[in-house]
C-alpha cells in the first residue's frame, strides 16, 4: 500500500470527533463569560436547551446557521467558534479589535515592524533559497531549473518532494485525501528543502500562498519571487504543457483561470520580488530574473 494513505477514513472521523469536542467546549466557555445559563443561551439563540446540551456535550453536529445564531447571543463572530486554532489569549483579542480601526496600509506597515522589531533574530538567510511563485504557466519550473543552473545550486520542485513522500501523484492525493493533507504535506516539504539544503531554487505550487502560516514561512526563510505573467499567457503554455489542473474538463477555464488569478493576487504581490515574463522568450526572462535576483545574493 503507499505511504500516505493507510486509515485514512478512521484519522478523518476521529480529526471530526475532535473538532466536534473543541466546538463543545468554545459554546460553554463563551456562555460561561458571559454569565449565561443555558436557558438563558437557549432563548436568545432561539435553539433548544435539548440541542445545546447535545452541542456542549460534543454530540451535535450543528448547521452553519445554527453556530450563527449561537454566536450573535454570546457576542462572538461566527469564526471564532469554527477556528481549527487554539482560543485566542486576552492580548490577542484586544490586538485584533485595535486592528479593525486601521486602515490596510497601516496593517502591512505593522506587518513589517513586528518583523523587522521580533521576527529578524529567527531569521535564517534568506538569500541562500530562492522561491518563485506563481500560477502554472508562469515559468517556475522551466525558469527555476535554468537559474539554478547558472547559480550552480539544486532545483527543488515542492510538488516533486509530496509526491515522493505520500507516494502518489498530486491529482490523486487532492482525490483521496483531500486538500487539507495536501496543503499539510507541502508546508512539511517546505520546511524540508530550507532545512536540508544549504542553498536551492524552490519552484511551489500555484496555491502555495493562500496558506497564510505557510506564506510567512516562505517570506522568512527564502527571496521569494512572483513570476506572472498574462491570463491568456498562462492559459498558453498550461495547454502546451498538456496540464489543465485544476480546470480539466471546464468549457470556462479561461473565466476560472481569472478568477483564480485575482483570488491569488494580493497574496502574490507579498512577494519581494516581482518579474512579468509576458511577452518575452525563456532566454530574455532567464537574464531578467538573474538581473532581479544576483544584486539580492
Amino acid at each position: 500500500m503507499r505511504k500516505g494513505r493507510q486509515n485514512d477514513t478512521s484519522r478523518v472521523e476521529a480529526d471530526e470527533e475532535q473538532f466536534l469536542h473543541r466546538l463543545a467546549e468554545r459554546v460553554r466557555a463563551a456562555r460561561a463569560r458571559r454569565g449565561m445559563t443555558r436557558k438563558n443561551l437557549s432563548r436568545d439563540s432561539d435553539v433548544s436547551e435539548r440541542y445545546l446540551a447535545q452541542l456542549e456535550g460534543g454530540e451535535g453536529n450543528a448547521s452553519v446557521l445554527v453556530l450563527r445564531r449561537i454566536a450573535r447571543a454570546v457576542g462572538l463572530p461566527l469564526e471564532s467558534l469554527l477556528t481549527e486554532a487554539p482560543e485566542r489569549s486576552v492580548d490577542e483579542l484586544l490586538i485584533l479589535e485595535s486592528l479593525k480601526r486601521l486602515e490596510p496600509e497601516d496593517i502591512a506597515e505593522l506587518r513589517h515592524y513586528i518583523d523587522r522589531r521580533y521576527a529578524a533574530k529567527n531569521r535564517t538567510d534568506k538569500a541562500i533559497h530562492v522561491s518563485l511563485v506563481g500560477l502554472r504557466g508562469a515559468g517556475k519550473s522551466t525558469l527555476g531549473r535554468r537559474l539554478a543552473d547558472r547559480l550552480g545550486v539544486p532545483f527543488v520542485e515542492l510538488n516533486r518532494l509530496i509526491e515522493e513522500e505520500y507516494g502518489a501523484p498530486i491529482n490523486e492525493i487532492l482525490e483521496l485525501s483531500g486538500q487539507s493533507t495536501y496543503r499539510r504535506y507541502e508546508r512539511r516539504a517546505l520546511e524540508r528543502v530550507v532545512n536540508d539544503y544549504p542553498a536551492a531554487i524552490i519552484g511551489t505550487g500555484g496555491g502555495l500562498v493562500t496558506e497564510p502560516s505557510t506564506l510567512d514561512y516562505l517570506l522568512k526563510h527564502t527571496l521569494t519571487v512572483w513570476l506572472t505573467a498574462s491570463p491568456e499567457e498562462h492559459m498558453r503554455r498550461v495547454i502546451e504543457q498538456g496540464d489543465m489542473r485544476p480546470m480539466a474538463d471546464n468549457t470556462e477555464a479561461m473565466d476560472d483561470l481569472k478568477r483564480i488569478l485575482k483570488a491569488r493576487e494580493p497574496y502574490y504581490r507579498k512577494a519581494q520580488l516581482t518579474l512579468s515574463t509576458a511577452g518575452k522568450t525563456e532566454d530574455e526572462s532567464l537574464q531578467d530574473l538573474l538581473d532581479l535576483v544576483t544584486p539580492q545574493l
